[in-house]
């Protein structure tokens, strides 16, 4: 009878342990791939599993609202994450998500929604819908828009001067809704 050595057993054990972590993180991150990106717990890993301790602060998530962003309802807008929030009375966060910049930047500092359009053609030449606009700079105007045929660029658009700040349809129509003509609109770096 052939004998099956330590090391053998070890080493099955092994293959067997990593082949279930494996399992178990790829069933993870599925539930938190189908969680909204703003429901996500911060470090969301495996259902249950205990925070680590680390030696150095952890960076702060890109979708936690940015201090000294003001106060009461407010769409906020992140220059350096690209991320826009919106903000009920109460302070809480209704919805974030990312947004794809125009080539002109707005300064940061506090605006007012001055008007906004169903439908219409952006900077870029593409059709775009739910228009809210906020600010001038250089003659370029400074806005929120989606694409009507839901496309988001990956970048801004190289050697134009655009104002545009691209969202999703379905964001743009969220954004459409929450602020209307005099709404705040807050911009931070």
């Amino acid at each position: 009878m052939a004998r099956i050595g330590s090391g053998t057993i070890v080493t099955g054990l092994t293959a067997a342990a990593l082949a279930a972590v494996g399992v178990l993180a790829v069933q993870a991150s599925g539930s938190a791939a189908q969680m909204p990106r703003g429901d996500r717990p911060a470090g969301a890993g495996a259902a249950g599993a205990a925070p680590v301790a680390s030696a150095s602060p952890s960076p702060k998530p890109r979708n936690e609202l940015p201090p000294a962003s003001g106060s009461g309802t407010r769409v906020v807008y992140s220059l350096r994450t690209d991320r826009v929030w919106l903000v009920g009375e109460d302070g809480k966060v209704r919805r974030t998500y990312p947004v794809v910049p125009g080539t002109v930047d707005p300064a940061p500092g506090t605006y007012s929604v001055t008007s906004r359009s169903a439908s219409g053609v952006g900077g870029d030449g593409v059709p775009v819908e739910n228009v809210v606009r906020f600010t001038t700079v250089d003659s370029v105007v400074i806005g929120f828009s989606a694409a009507r045929d839901g496309s988001l660029p990956d970048a801004p658009p190289p050697g134009q001067q655009t104002g545009g700040i691209r969202e999703k349809r379905a964001d743009g129509a969220e954004l459409w809704k929450f602020s209307g003509i005099g709404s705040k609109i807050v911009v931070v770096r």
